[in-house]
């Protein structure tokens, strides 16, 4: 994975003080579309699960949950799962180029709360097939 130089720290800062459930809304907008495209679909596990996704080094911190085969935004403060990394690794992650045992050992990749439900999302996820875009994109 190529590495880009690191987000300023006054990034994080402005990100911390955007609202979580805005935040939240947008991102479980985009798993709605991955879905939707079919590049996505969660196992039945998920259901009626809690997340947290923490992009460190630019102050996110989106809410969600899965229910009945949806994702939706989650606007309680307990999560079941919550995972968090530097932008470039979520990226890095999302491209296939680097799983999630790497991170994880590497420290890069934090994971809190139940470790059975986080080894379930890690094999569901490295199990998805990548869309092509992804694979080809510019930052290789």
């Amino acid at each position: 994975m190529r590495s880009l130089p690191p987000f300023p720290p006054g990034l994080a800062k402005l990100g911390r003080r955007l609202p979580p459930a805005l935040l939240s809304l947008h991102f479980t907008a985009g798993l709605a579309l991955a879905q939707r495209c079919r590049w996505l679909e969660p196992p039945p596990e998920l259901n009626g699960r809690r997340f947290a996704i923490d992009v460190s080094d630019l102050g996110l911190r989106c809410l969600f949950r899965c229910q009945d085969g949806q994702f939706r935004p989650y606007w309680g403060k307990t999560v079941d799962l919550e995972l968090g990394a530097a932008a470039i690794d979520f990226f890095g992650l999302l491209r296939g180029e680097v799983d999630a045992d790497t991170l994880f050992f590497q420290r890069r990749l934090r994971i809190s709360g139940d470790t059975e439900l986080g080894l379930l999302v890690k094999n569901w996820l490295d199990a998805t097939e990548r869309p092509a875009f992804l694979r080809s994109s510019p930052l290789s």
